[in-house]
């Protein structure tokens, strides 16, 4: 047995390939920091897709386009009771409505939801109306779009881009685990995609990069940044962005988001004062770690990055997780059409440690 299932491995898979010992991340044989920053999103789900959908089309950027149109019909089951609830609870609520299939118009309805949903319960929860998609436009400058009402820059949307492409797929992570569970049971597509979010949204997976904004606020200076640190590991505190359940380095995705912003930075000129405080307290907090921890390899992860660029683009950080369902959405995809291409419904066994058996009385 393995608490956790650690070690265990559940399935074969040609999508993506983590190897924590070494800091690598490669998807289709592709590695992350090639990836993030040179290829749009719509590019980064057709290579996850491929092979699953024999209509799929070459680009599927028209399709998307196409698809985020149609899913907006669903926003007007949006009232202002759901867009006050939490947003990635409004999100799931929304994303139910999506009729169950395993067929690539099913995917890309699924893969359009987020992007269309979030910024449609963001607006509303603001006192503001939903935005209709634009087709024409690329998948991240449209959800940008639609989130705060004026075009994106270009380099905006290549930021976002680089974003969703670094965390469109990571090995077999809990929510991806789980939407093979469901895809296994031949529950459909929707099912499957709705159990990965259910595991994204706790804050031991997806919930994270929020807490980052909230501890850089906290400390607010660079001089302030190893004393706040030291007091938060004197109370027990997790210093958010850092340490990993898989990687003994760093995150590599924590470097392709790094670019990213720096890119951001340089195109936009207000960036760098965030980004060199965000520096001095990744330095800091590293030194802190290995001084107080020196036998947990404890290093800068995904979440620390993610939240300076979500941050820098504008987005809330009550959005972070529903964002981080718009990259990986495509991922929890390709492995239910991967599961149910092999057939075999998941079903583990346990260690029964209860009482012996009793007679009734």
């Amino acid at each position: 047995m393995s608490d956790g299932l650690e070690g265990v491995i559940a399935a074969q898979t040609v999508l993506s390939d983590v190897d924590g010992a070494h800091g690598r991340l490669v998807i289709r044989g592709y590695a992350v920091e090639d990836l993030a920053g040179r290829t749009r999103f719509e590019d980064a789900a057709h290579l996850l897709l491929d092979g699953f959908f024999d209509d799929a089309p070459s680009d599927l950027s028209s399709a998307l386009g196409e698809a985020r149109v149609g899913v907006f019909a669903e926003v007007a089951a949006l009232d202002e009771g759901l867009a006050r609830r939490d947003p990635v609870e409004a999100l799931r609520a929304l994303l139910a409505r999506i009729p169950d299939g395993d067929d690539l118009k099913t995917a890309l309805r699924l893969i359009a939801a987020p992007a269309v949903f979030t910024p449609a319960v963001l607006r509303v929860a603001n006192g503001d109306a939903p935005i209709a998609p634009d087709p024409a436009l690329s998948h991240a400058a449209d959800i940008l779009r639609m989130i705060r009402g004026v075009p994106a820059t270009d380099a905006e949307a290549a930021a976002l881009d680089a974003y969703l492409v670094t965390v469109c797929d990571h090995g077999l992570n809990a929510s991806t685990f789980a939407a093979r569970v469901v895809a296994s049971t031949r529950a459909g597509l929707t099912s499957a995609v709705l159990a990965g979010l259910s595991a994204l949204k706790g804050p031991l997976h997806g919930g994270a990069p929020g807490p980052v904004i909230d501890m850089l606020d906290a400390i607010g200076t660079p001089e302030n940044a190893r004393p706040w640190l030291e007091r938060a590991l004197a109370r027990g505190d997790r210093l958010m962005g850092f340490g990993h359940r898989i990687y003994r380095v760093r995150d590599p995705r924590a470097d392709a988001l790094k670019a990213a912003v720096r890119r951001l930075s340089s195109a936009s000129g207000g960036l760098p004062g965030r980004l060199a405080f965000a520096e001095a307290v990744e330095r800091a907090a590293l030194e802190i770690l290995r001084e107080h921890k020196p036998d947990r390899p404890l290093d800068t992860n995904v979440e620390f990055y993610t939240a300076l660029l979500l941050e820098a683009l504008g987005l809330p950080p009550s959005s972070f997780t529903c964002v981080f369902a718009m990259g990986r959405v495509a991922g929890w995809l390709a492995h239910a059409r991967e599961q149910l291409a092999g057939g075999r419904l998941i079903r583990p066994q346990s260690v029964y440690v209860g009482p012996e058996v009793r007679v009734a009385a």
